[in-house]
């Protein structure tokens, strides 16, 4: 049985556009979807009207009728086809979302929120949930062109491997092709023609693209013959990780980004790359944790520019 998609509520627009997006990804995988919201534990989060599980209370049955009930309505103005169940409990919405993600095939967030939510995509918490979420998350976030590709950040790490097979497996569902893009960095040691060679300077364009050749073709092989309805244009480009991510998302409907990385690529979720990615994507964002690393294997190594 397909494991459910998750989707975190408060309200917030974003959140409703998150829930729209989630009830495609439900029914695009026969899933069923869980709407999930979470009282923060200080009294300011918690609803008024009694215990927050007493039925009666006034403050339960207000976000019963009104919050969950319009996140519903949008679930099934969307994809009417599918399940939903609802699930509100006390807790921190991270922890109650990492928890969430242990049984769910994908957690879907918006990229602003309200109240306990509002800050769940700021700073280290966004790169929190995505390295310790036990499911690919996805960031709603952007103007996506429904007609685009899901655009795949490639490199030649464990995590760009589970971000391959996922990127895939969300083209052919979505009918749509595939973009495999591997940026070199100018100033990375992949262009370097010997240990003598200064590290500011690029030597060899042709070296450079040869090399992206190569890692591309080493995360392919094999996919492509599992997955012969999906298209794929493979970009090798020289460049900055962050700026050619933007810009190559807005022609995208998804981009794929694993969770760890090498090079431009290394700690994607823990710098730069990971602010600019998620807060300056043009599209909605999918971060792909490697499973074979452990939450205490995420630390470390920061962002390259």
């Amino acid at each position: 049985m397909t494991k459910p998609v998750v989707v975190g509520v408060d309200g917030s627009p974003s959140s409703l556009d998150a829930v729209g997006t989630a009830s495609h990804e439900a029914a695009i995988r026969g899933a069923e979807l869980r709407l999930v919201h979470a009282f923060g534990r200080s009294s300011s989060h918690l609803p008024a009207g009694g215990p927050p599980w007493n039925p009666a209370g006034a403050g339960v049955r207000e976000l019963l009728d009104g919050t969950l009930a319009a996140a519903e309505r949008r679930a099934h103005d969307v994809a009417p086809q599918v399940a939903v169940t609802r699930d509100v409990t006390v807790g921190e919405p991270l922890v109650v979302l990492e928890i969430a993600s242990r049984t769910a095939s994908l957690v879907v967030v918006g990229s602003r929120g309200l109240g306990a939510f509002s800050s769940l995509l700021l700073g280290s918490v966004s790169g929190h949930l995505a390295a310790h979420g036990r499911c690919p998350v996805l960031v709603v976030r952007g103007r996506p062109d429904p007609a685009g590709p899901v655009l795949l950040a490639v490199d030649d790490s464990p995590a760009s491997e589970e971000a391959v097979r996922f990127a895939f497996a969300e083209a052919s569902q979505r009918g749509a092709d595939l973009t495999a893009l591997h940026v070199c960095r100018t100033a990375s040691s992949d262009v370097y023609d010997g240990p003598a060679d200064p590290p500011f300077v690029t030597y060899d364009e042709t070296h450079l693209r040869e090399h992206a050749e190569r890692v591309l073709d080493a995360a392919l092989t094999g996919l492509r013959g599992r997955y012969p309805d999906v298209t794929v244009a493979r970009r090798p480009v020289a460049g900055r990780v962050r700026h050619t991510l933007i810009d190559a998302s807005a022609d995208a409907q998804l981009l794929v980004v694993g969770a760890r990385g090498r090079g431009g690529f290394r700690g994607l979720l823990l710098g730069s790359v990971s602010q600019a990615v998620l807060h300056h994507a043009r599209c909605p964002v999918a971060v792909v944790r490697h499973r074979g690393e452990g939450p205490a294997a995420e630390g470390g190594g920061g962002d390259h520019p």
